[in-house]
């Protein structure tokens, strides 16, 4: 029992980070903890795909072509696309995060607080 969880380990974290980052998301008040609670889902978001396109005993395509001995089997290899694809995802989210930041600041300045509900008491009247 204890074996197969440590073999999914990947996947136990992924699912703790999702939980956290959710309820950073949908359980706080605080705009900046909402925001905090999104970086954490985007970061279990981008452990699950690289842990998933993970393959035991595999190499990078890169090393085979530097020393290339015989004929390659696909299967001897890592997927480099969902690699590549959660690079740019981190890029994204890096963006997403520093826009929220600076929308948090403006509205700080505008109201004085980050505060949910104060925040919607105060434009609704």
């Amino acid at each position: 029992m204890i074996d197969e969880i440590a073999a999914r380990f990947p996947y136990w974290a992924t699912a703790v980070l999702l939980v956290v980052g959710l309820y950073g998301m949908m359980g706080k008040r605080s705009l900046v903890k909402q925001v905090i609670g999104l970086s954490i889902f985007q970061s279990a978001i981008i452990l699950f795909f690289i842990s998933g396109s993970l393959l035991e005993g595999a190499t990078i395509p890169i090393l085979y072509s530097v020393h290339g001995e015989g004929h390659a089997n696909p299967d001897d290899f890592v997927n480099p696309l969902p690699h590549v694809l959660m690079l740019t995802a981190i890029v994204v989210g890096v963006a997403i995060t520093g826009v929220a930041l600076s929308f948090l600041v403006s509205i700080y300045r505008e109201f004085g607080t980050l505060d949910e509900r104060e925040l919607l008491d105060e434009v609704r009247g």
